[in-house]
């Protein structure tokens, strides 16, 4: 009998719409020859099982079941496809633990501690992981940006401290001209704001997942943009952006990306694929994490599909991989 699989798109943020872009990409790609696939919107107006035919009905939120023709469905495990809240930020992760259904993604403390940008890069730090130097402002609880600037070498990066996309992200060059407008627009996007130094290098992006017990990395990918950093418009529209894979380094280079990878996945204890952002510093030979993605983008223009593919595997076999892996952690 095949396993009944809920797939998760939609969300509460503006990363609901990379949500239903990845959502066909993986519903395109999963194999029901192997599970029974069945998609739920959720919404901040509700929770739906949505039919191939577009047809909606309400899930029953007190144990995540669903009725098709008069008949209950309940669900061996979940498929996340949301970037953001609440997807990607831990609070379903919560709610399925307490109804006890595996999902494709880190637990719930992962995720809540790698959507927020300032304690990925503490706990990070304190593993021993390369960071760059970096402070944290809470609206209405900082002084003014003469102050901040005094605190940093420029040039910076201004971004929101939880979310994904590169949404609300400032470069700053200039901090009398410049600073002040980036905090501004981080702020429109989230109450705690991270600024970080810049650090010159090589921009390599690369997913990791775990299959049968063991932490699979992918074939890496090098950023190069016609931007000046690789913000929302980089990321999601064609010709902004090269995306090398795999990256074009030699192999000394690629073992330390991949070593720390790992180091990273091992860490913050994660399951399911997840894609870490690193700059490699040429000048110290080191890569420093950027950030953490839990629920990465699928879209046709992201970029772990583009490895998954690098790597011999079709998106069939990944998706079924990491269902199997998430069915392996039942209970």
């Amino acid at each position: 009998m095949k396993p009944n699989i809920a797939f998760v798109t939609g969300g509460y943020s503006g990363e609901a719409v990379i949500s239903y872009k990845s959502a066909v990409t993986i519903l395109d790609n999963v194999d029901t020859d192997k599970f029974n696939v069945y998609k739920i919107d959720i919404t901040p107006q509700g929770w739906f099982y949505e039919t191939a035919k577009g047809e909606r009905s309400m899930v029953n939120r007190e144990d995540f079941s669903i009725k098709v023709d008069e008949k209950k469905i309940n669900f061996d495990a979940v498929l996340i496809g949301i970037h953001g809240t609440p997807g990607e930020d831990g609070k379903l992760q919560g709610y399925f633990d307490l109804v006890n259904i595996p999902y494709t993604s880190c637990d719930a403390t992962t995720s809540a501690i790698t959507f927020n940008k300032r304690y990925t890069v503490a706990i990070a730090s304190f593993a021993g992981i390369n960071v760059s130097k970096s402070i944290v402002l809470i609206k209405g609880r900082f002084g003014n940006a003469d102050e901040i600037a005094s605190q940093l070498k420029f040039p910076v990066f201004v971004k929101p401290n939880n979310g994904g996309s590169s949404i609300g992200m400032s470069k700053v060059n200039n901090p009398s001209e410049e600073l002040g407008a980036a905090i501004e627009k981080a702020f429109k996007e989230d109450d705690q704001i991270l600024i970080e130094e810049f650090i010159s290098g090589r921009e390599f992006t690369i997913g990791v997942f775990r299959a049968n017990g063991e932490i699979i990395t992918l074939p890496f990918t090098e950023i190069r943009t016609k931007k000046e950093f690789f913000d929302f418009e980089a990321k999601y529209t064609p010709g902004f952006t090269e995306e090398i894979t795999p990256a074009p380094v030699d192999e000394t280079i690629a073992a330390k990306v991949r070593d720390t990878a790992r180091k990273v996945y091992q860490v913050f204890n994660c399951n399911g694929v997840i894609r870490i952002d690193f700059i490699y510093d040429e000048h110290k030979a080191e890569p420093f994490l950027l950030e953490i993605n839990t629920v990465p983008g699928q879209t046709k223009e992201s970029i772990v599909p583009q490895q998954v593919r690098a790597m011999g595997w079709s998106l069939k076999q990944f998706y079924a991989a990491l269902i199997e892996d998430a069915l392996a952690r039942k209970k």
